[in-house]
């Protein structure tokens, strides 16, 4: 099943970023997946799914937008460590 949202945008908006609807589309929907993968609300598989890329791609984007991976924990430096 497929959902599509309608975002209202002042055509200034697009005109100031210089962008195009469907690019700032992406963009929102890029900024979006990645906030909530940060919050812990989706996975990165299925935000890469979302948005129709390799989860290493979106892992990359996520991780150039400052997102973490590790909670610096035991548990997280035990886990890592076992797979060494």
């Amino acid at each position: 099943m497929k959902n599509t949202l309608r975002i209202d945008c002042p055509a200034e908006l697009l005109l100031g970023l210089q962008m195009s609807a469907e690019t700032f589309a992406q963009e929102v929907k890029m900024r979006t997946a990645i906030s909530l993968f940060r919050e812990g609300r989706i996975s990165s598989g299925l935000a890469a799914r979302w948005l129709g890329i390799p989860r290493i791609s979106f892992l990359f984007r996520a991780m150039e937008s400052g997102a973490e991976f590790l909670e610096n924990s035991e548990d997280d430096f035990r886990r890592e460590m076992s797979l060494l």
